[in-house]
């Protein structure tokens, strides 16, 4: 009977510790709301085609939480990473409170891309750039830019389309007011796979370059789009012709609550965390060992890097059911709860690595 007791005070203290714990955190601001829309896509031209199984990737606007800006992610070709995958594009949509950016993937089906006009071939809806045929890709020349003398499978069929305006988001004050298809539901079914890492370090560079800053460029980026990825000057770079309309930045310049962004005190999302962390040589005096060192520490880092786009899909996917369904701010924030954890627990697990693998680096160097 004493026995007995003591368990069901236990189990009781646990349940209260619990109770509190969640109702603590339920009242703690957490995630990342941008409240104001991205800049309209700019209007540019599209780089030639450098070659046979490259796909047109259009560009985007992607957003930066160190510096509360948009800034421009230049169109590019890229290597398909399978025969008969397409690319879906990323886009921004209103979520009843935000903005969240859904990340593009891909598959053997286009799928949903908010309704967004990103030319070239990506009208909204579908890809009317090209398709696959016998294992090969063949261009529509009346929407890409290929040279004929180099590229031999093409064909041409006009496209008809009409460009109302050039909104770069799906709902919201003036964003884009459609729904996705049956066709489109059933594409983000399928099985897809993320942005390639050509593609994860185009997007790394165009972070890191202040011209790429809606705030500076306001919303007419000097490189809208290069010929190869992360290649952001030579022959292949082109300038955007004119911004696709007017664009007021957000206010950066004073307190936290002028500004059109709240940032959480931790990331919420992997997108959110700095970029991965990869150690220098470690010098220990014998160049083989420490060549070694390095391939283990550049093995490490892109692993994380693929660990961090797995769990960001994950999320974004759990976004876009939530959004689905119209949840409650209530389940969204328990959503977001999650993710955090998830996101920081991940981060601790790739902090831990790289200090395991720089300590194993400190004890193989020599002591004096």
């Amino acid at each position: 009977m004493h026995i007995r007791f003591i368990r069901t005070l236990w189990f009781a203290l646990m349940l209260t510790l619990v109770m509190l714990s969640t109702s603590a955190a339920s009242f703690a601001q957490i995630g990342v709301a941008i409240t104001i829309g991205p800049p309209p896509i700019p209007v540019y031209e599209q780089p030639i085609c450098p070659g046979d199984g490259y796909l047109w990737v259009p560009g985007y606007w992607a957003y930066d939480y160190d510096i509360d800006d948009y800034y421009w992610v230049p169109g590019t070709w890229i290597v398909a990473p399978e025969v008969a995958f397409l690319w879906t594009p990323g886009y921004w949509g209103w979520g009843g409170d935000r903005f969240v950016f859904y990340d593009g993937y891909w598959g053997p089906l286009v799928g949903f891309y908010g309704g967004i006009n990103y030319g070239f071939g990506y009208f909204g809806f579908g890809f009317e750039g090209g398709r696959w045929d016998g294992g090969h890709f063949f261009y529509n020349r009346a929407v890409l830019n290929v040279d004929v003398n180099v590229i031999h499978n093409v064909y041409n069929t006009t496209v008809v389309h009409e460009t109302v305006n050039r909104v770069s988001y799906n709902g919201g004050n003036g964003g884009i007011d459609v729904r996705p298809r049956p066709e489109e539901e059933a594409a983000a079914r399928e099985r897809h796979i993320g942005p390639v890492a050509a593609q994860t370090q185009h997007m790394q560079a165009a972070r890191a370059n202040p011209q790429m800053r809606a705030s500076v460029n306001m919303g007419k980026p000097a490189i809208a789009a290069t010929a190869r990825p992360g290649e952001f000057s030579g022959r292949g770079v082109v300038a955007a012709r004119e911004a696709g309309g007017t664009y007021t930045p957000a206010n950066r310049g004073g307190a936290r609550g002028e500004n059109n962004v709240t940032r959480p005190s931790n990331a919420v999302h992997p997108h959110d965390l700095p970029p991965v962390e990869r150690p220098g040589p470690p010098n220990t005096g014998d160049p083989k060992r420490d060549r070694k060192f390095q391939q283990q520490a550049e093995k490490q880092a892109a692993q994380q890097q693929q660990e961090r786009e797995r769990l960001q899909q994950q999320q974004e996917k759990e976004h876009q059911q939530l959004a689905k369904r119209n949840a409650s701010d209530a389940e969204k924030q328990q959503v977001e709860q999650r993710h955090q954890q998830q996101t920081q627990q991940l981060q601790q697990k790739h902090q831990q690595q790289t200090q395991q693998l720089q300590q194993r680096a400190q004890q193989a160097r020599p002591r004096k």
